[in-house]
C-alpha cells in the first residue's frame, strides 16, 4: 500500500515558493516564513499570485511532487507534474474504452452509482440524527428518488440517459442540502449549486473542498499510470481533468459535503470569514481557508474499513485506492470497477 505523505497548502496570496538545496522555501516579501525537505511532500497546492521559481518546479518534477495553482475562489488554474507514469498499455486501454460507447457508459454508471448511493447516505444519516427534531419529509422524498435512480443504473443505460439521471439526482440532492444546515442559517443558506464564481457562502465552501479533492484525485490517477484528462462520464475538453472529475463524483458527498456541513453546524467557520466581491462572487478569507485546510488534513488521517478491500486505510488514501481499483479493472484483473460506498 502506498505511504501517505503530506500535501502543503499555501494560502497567503503574497507567498513565493523557491528552492534551497533539497528544501522547499516559502517567502513573503522576501522574508522566509516556512521551510521543509521536499521528500516530506507528495503535493503542493498554492492559492497565491506570486508563483514559484523554475528551479523549485524542476525539483518537484524530479521528486514526483505535484504542484497545483488555484485562484482565491479555489478554481484550478494549472498543474505541474513529471512525465506520465505506469504502463503505456494501461493508458492505451483507457483511451480505447473512452472511445467506445458501451464501455464508457458502463464505467460512468459505476461512478454515478457510487455518487448517488453516498448522497443518499448523507441524507439518511441526517434523518437518523435529526428526524425527531425537524421535518424530514422532503429529504425522505429525495432519498427515495436516489434509490430509484440507483436501481436504474443497475441495468445497461446509454451515456445521454445516464447524464440525465445524474443531473436530475444532483439537482434534487442540492435542493434539500440546505435543510441539513442546522446552525448559522442567517449566514449559510444554499439555494442550489452554483460556481465560477460561487454566489453564496455554502457554495464557496463546497467549491474550495471540491478543488482540494480534485487535486488529490488527479494525483492519484497519475500515480497508478492513468491519464486524468481522458474520462468516461465527463468528455474530453482541453485543460479539463475529466477522469479525475469522474472519479471524485463518488467521493464528494462523503469527503467534501459532510465536512462542509460539519464545519458550518459546529461553528468552526463563520459568515464574517466570507467576502462578496464586486463581481458578485464569494471569496473565503485566509482565516477560513486555514480552518478548512486543518479540518481537511485531520479528516484525511481518519481510518475507515474499505468496503471492497475490507482493509483499514486512512481516508487520505481513498482516491489512490479507487484509482488502483480502476487500473485493475482496465487491465482485466477485476470484472467491473467497484465504486466506493459509504456504509
Amino acid at each position: 500500500m502506498r505511504r501517505m505523505l503530506n500535501v502543503l497548502y499555501v494560502t497567503n496570496p503574497d507567498a513565493y515558493l523557491t528552492k534551497d538545496g533539497e528544501n522547499l522555501v516559502v517567502k513573503v516579501h522576501d522574508q522566509e516564513t516556512f521551510r521543509t525537505p521536499i521528500h516530506y511532500l507528495e503535493g503542493i497546492v498554492t492559492f497565491g499570485f506570486m508563483g514559484a521559481t523554475p528551479a523549485l518546479l524542476g525539483l518537484c518534477v524530479d521528486k514526483g511532487v505535484t504542484v497545483s495553482f488555484m485562484s482565491p475562489y479555489g478554481k484550478h488554474l494549472a498543474t505541474v507534474h513529471g512525465p506520465p507514469k505506469g504502463n503505456v498499455l494501461l493508458r492505451r486501454k483507457q483511451y480505447r474504452w473512452a472511445d467506445a460507447e458501451g464501455e464508457s457508459a458502463g464505467m460512468a454508471a459505476m461512478f454515478v452509482m457510487g455518487k448517488l448511493a453516498n448522497c443518499r447516505s448523507v441524507l439518511r444519516r441526517f434523518i437518523r440524527d435529526y428526524g425527531d427534531k425537524t421535518e424530514t419529509d422532503g429529504i425522505e422524498k429525495v432519498s427515495r428518488l436516489l434509490t430509484k435512480n440507483i436501481l436504474r443504473l443497475a441495468k445497461p443505460i446509454g451515456l445521454d440517459e445516464l447524464r440525465g439521471v445524474e443531473g436530475e439526482s444532483a439537482r434534487c440532492y442540492f435542493s434539500v442540502l440546505d435543510r441539513l444546515i442546522v446552525s448559522q442559517k442567517e449566514d449559510f443558506t444554499l439555494r442550489g449549486r452554483n460556481r465560477r464564481p460561487p454566489l453564496d457562502n455554502v457554495n464557496a465552501l463546497l467549491s474550495f473542498l471540491y478543488s482540494l479533492l480534485l487535486h488529490e484525485t488527479r494525483a492519484a490517477l497519475e500515480t497508478v499510470g492513468l491519464d486524468p484528462y481522458v474520462g468516461f462520464l465527463h468528455r474530453d475538453r482541453p485543460g479539463r481533468a475529466s477522469l479525475a472529475l469522474d472519479m471524485m463524483e463518488e467521493m464528494r458527498p462523503y469527503l467534501a459535503d459532510r465536512l462542509a456541513l460539519n464545519l458550518i453546524n459546529r461553528r468552526q467557520v463563520s459568515g464574517d470569514e466570507f467576502v462578496k466581491k464586486e463581481s458578485g462572487g464569494i471569496v473565503m478569507k485566509d482565516s477560513a481557508r486555514k480552518t478548512v485546510l486543518e479540518a481537511w488534513q485531520k479528516r484525511k488521517k481518519e481510518e475507515i474499513t474499505h468496503p471492497f478491500l475490507e482493509e483499514k486505510i486512512p481516508l487520505g488514501l481513498l482516491p489512490y485506492v479507487q484509482a488502483l481499483l480502476l487500473a485493475r479493472c482496465l487491465r482485466g484483473d477485476l470484472d467491473s470497477y467497484p465504486p466506493f460506498f459509504w456504509k
